[in-house]
């Protein structure tokens, strides 16, 4: 499930580029600093997701010994 939640992480941080290269977007509601959040937040979300899903694995196989 982790897993899937970090390839749809991937496609919202691959469309929300998209949007934002066309101009579609209309300006970011959230600031960090001089950065809008969701262009901070959204490139890690998948990783973390993966790495979540991997540490899930590990500890499944290592829980059964």
């Amino acid at each position: 499930m982790l897993v899937v939640m970090g390839i749809i992480a991937i496609y919202a941080e691959t469309i929300y580029t998209i949007v934002t290269l066309f101009g579609v977007d209309p300006g970011p509601a959230l600031l960090i600093g001089t950065m809008p959040i969701l262009a901070v937040l959204l490139p890690g979300f998948p990783m973390l997701f993966f790495i979540a899903a991997f540490a899930v694995m590990v500890a499944r196989k290592y829980r059964r010994r």
